[in-house]
């Protein structure tokens, strides 16, 4: 498989015979490890992705020879949190009662508590 970046960060690569007839999510999943299948597919389906300068679906096959066309894709490193100093000085605020067993917070409204809710 060989690579060409450009100045924006895209990559293209050009597909070897042993990733010959592979499902294009199954390539990237595979090329851009630590993303989310969910973000892959946003790229797919936003046509940041093209297979010989053409969008494609995520079930296209691809095949030797093929120029893909892949965006720059930003991993977050596991167990890798970042909180503001505002949402650390909320969260202080919003302490009721600490002990070595038990924490009781009065979450504000609007402030996730895990991640997937679209918030950091």
């Amino acid at each position: 498989m060989s690579k060409t970046n450009n100045n924006s960060g895209v990559h293209k690569v050009t597909v070897d015979s042993d990733r010959d007839g592979q499902r294009l999510d199954n390539f990237l999943t595979n090329h851009l490890k630590g993303v989310p299948k969910s973000a892959v597919y946003r790229m797919v389906r936003t046509g940041q992705v093209r297979i010989n300068g053409k969008r494609c679906k995520p079930s296209s096959r691809i095949e030797e020879g093929d120029e893909v066309r892949i965006p720059p894709a930003h991993t977050r490193k596991s167990g890798e949190v970042s909180i503001s100093y505002t949402v650390s000085k909320q969260v202080e605020e919003a302490i009721l009662f600490e002990n070595q067993e038990i924490l009781v917070i009065n979450k504000p409204s609007g402030m996730a508590v895990h991640s997937g809710s679209g918030l950091p």
